[in-house]
């Protein structure tokens, strides 16, 4: 499925006076790339937010929220947050708010060489 334009827009309108954010499509979702580095993705009806581990269990205890999982792996940096967890403008807030922080304070993955 695609990603809803209507969040991706609301995600831009957000985002508007945060320097260096780049729009960036992968794997049918918007990422938004904040100083070279994933912070926020859009997808179908849902964000995907990438967020200090230290406030996983935390996080995934709020309405609409659940782990990002890959296979059998889960990742504690990433959070989906469905449309329950994003009805209003402050909760939108509070997740980009959160993933902002942790971009802050994460560094950015070496580019890959292709051979």
């Amino acid at each position: 499925m695609s990603y809803s334009d209507v969040l991706a827009e609301k995600v831009r309108v957000a985002l508007a006076r945060v320097p260096r954010v780049r729009e960036k499509k992968m794997f049918g979702s918007t990422a938004f790339m904040v100083n070279g580095k994933m912070c926020v993705s859009v997808g179908h009806n849902r964000l995907m937010c990438r967020i200090d581990p230290g406030l996983h269990e935390a996080a995934t205890q709020r309405k609409g929220t659940r782990t990002v999982k890959m296979g059998k792996r889960e990742y504690k940096e990433y959070v989906y947050v469905n449309e329950e967890g994003l009805q209003s403008k402050s909760q939108l807030e509070y997740w980009l708010r959160l993933s902002l922080d942790f971009n802050g304070k994460t560094k950015s993955s070496r580019a890959r060489k292709r051979k």
